[in-house]
């Protein structure tokens, strides 16, 4: 590593870009190859580092929602569980709800796989950059004030 590549990675380090710190020089090879301007490869870095601080974003988000397993609703059988209304989860699959600050509550008997619809529903908010909380009725009540107790 030549100075310069120092003077640059330190650079990158002290401004927290790290995929550039770790991308900028091959994609200065790629821009040289193909004869790109200096603002397509400023682009193109720029572009680097913005992907990787959304994916840290998503994952970091992911990791906070404490799911209890990555569920999607690709992979929910709709005709196992045959009350679950597919147009109803589709439409909470684009995530309106939360741009309209609504709570969705999923009931039903055990077994029809309420806890992947809303795991799925959770992940999908997080992979959008959405802070999410998932709980289940039974976490609810656990975690429920006491009658008599002091909260606050």
């Amino acid at each position: 590593m030549n100075l310069q590549h120092e003077r640059i990675a330190g650079l990158c380090a002290q401004l927290k870009l790290d995929r550039v710190g770790s991308d900028w020089s091959m994609l200065a090879q790629n821009a040289a190859n193909a004869d790109a301007s200096h603002a397509d490869f400023l682009e193109q870095v720029l572009l680097s580092e913005r992907e990787a601080r959304e994916e840290r974003k998503r994952q970091t988000l992911t990791k906070m929602v404490s799911l209890p397993s990555i569920k999607t609703l690709e992979q929910y059988d709709f005709g196992f569980a045959s009350g679950a209304p597919r147009a109803q989860i589709q439409e909470l699959a684009g995530l309106a709800f939360i741009e309209r600050a609504e709570n969705v509550v999923l009931l039903g008997p055990s077994g029809v796989c309420k806890t992947h619809i809303a795991g799925a529903l959770a992940y999908r908010a997080t992979q959008a950059g959405i802070k999410t909380r998932f709980t289940t009725a039974a976490d609810l009540r656990c975690n429920w004030p006491r009658p008599g107790s002091r909260t606050g």
